[in-house]
């Protein structure tokens, strides 16, 4: 059994942690509302962005002189996994959430015979995946000292996939990140973005799109939007992997700090026992003492 001191120690211990979880709350929960705001505003550009090329695609099917980003190699023996993580942990299940769903992808792809490469977008990711598939790794990039994410964050990562594809290094590549949708909700996503998937395209969708004459030709605008569409999907998918992170280490720091709490009340209770047992027993040696007199 811990002596009143140990358990002293015990005590101060956690409730210094105790305040340093807190404060990590508190700091998530002010820089979540800012991220917040980025993700939910890129989203709707994003979206239409997807809606517009998906309606040029569907006027381009069949079409040979199509841009490959659109219909691809042909292949799809190469897999390029761009998975992109936290730079830093406390975050609950966050980055485990999206390393889990690519390593389930890569070891699928593997044991069809495919050949997989990973580049990693984070320092958490590339330190867990490199335990496993280090061999597969070509690339790491992190943005450990940027302070607020840019689309030049983005597109540095966009121009390292579009160099690797026009060099003819990978067929299929996949964006892995984790949507935002609550505080206590953030959804691991895998999205190919190399050849282009778009949503069907609705009837309304071609209607609209019927309107339009494009000048120059559609064919031209493909090959000048699919490459920046690469670079929005990856900027989305950093703004939405923020936001998931301060909510996740919001959540994660609100519960650290309960835990601690409750620790904290049964280490007081079991010190405040040890100690009326220490008097009480005290007690008794003093009058078991003055009784033999």
């Amino acid at each position: 059994m811990p002596s009143l001191k140990d358990l002293k120690n015990r005590i101060a211990s956690v409730k210094a942690t105790q305040k340093i979880t807190k404060a990590m709350k508190m700091v998530a929960a002010a820089k979540l509302r800012r991220a917040q705001e980025a993700a939910e505003a890129a989203r709707p550009y994003a979206e239409r962005m997807g809606k517009v090329l998906a309606s040029l695609s569907a006027a381009n099917a069949g079409n040979a002189e199509a841009p490959l980003l659109l219909t691809g190699t042909g292949k799809d023996q190469v897999h390029l996994l761009v998975v992109a993580t936290g730079e830093r942990g406390l975050a609950g299940g966050f980055n485990s959430s999206i390393i889990r769903l690519a390593r389930d992808h890569a070891l699928k792809l593997l044991s069809e015979g495919k050949t997989v490469k990973i580049l990693t977008v984070g320092r958490k990711g590339n330190d867990i995946l490199r335990r496993s598939f280090r061999e597969n790794i070509v690339d790491y990039i992190t943005f450990r000292e940027v302070k607020q994410l840019s689309f030049v964050q983005a597109d540095e990562v966009a121009q390292k996939v579009l160099t690797m594809f026009n060099a003819g290094e990978f067929d299929i590549a996949t964006l892995f990140y984790a949507r935002f949708q609550s505080v206590i909700s953030q959804v691991a996503t895998a999205q190919q973005i190399i050849p282009a998937k778009f949503e069907e395209v609705t009837e309304s969708d071609n209607a609209a799109a019927a309107l339009y004459e494009y000048e120059p030709s559609e064919q031209e605008i493909l090959e000048e939007l699919l490459p920046k569409n690469v670079a929005l999907q990856i900027f989305r998918a950093l703004l939405e992997n923020n936001a998931s992170f301060y909510g996740a280490q919001m959540s994660a720091m609100d519960n650290a700090t309960r835990n601690a709490g409750d620790m904290i009340n049964r280490l007081t209770l079991s010190y405040n026992r040890q100690r009326q047992a220490q008097i009480t027993k005290e007690l008794i040696e003093i009058i078991s003492g003055a009784e033999a007199l």
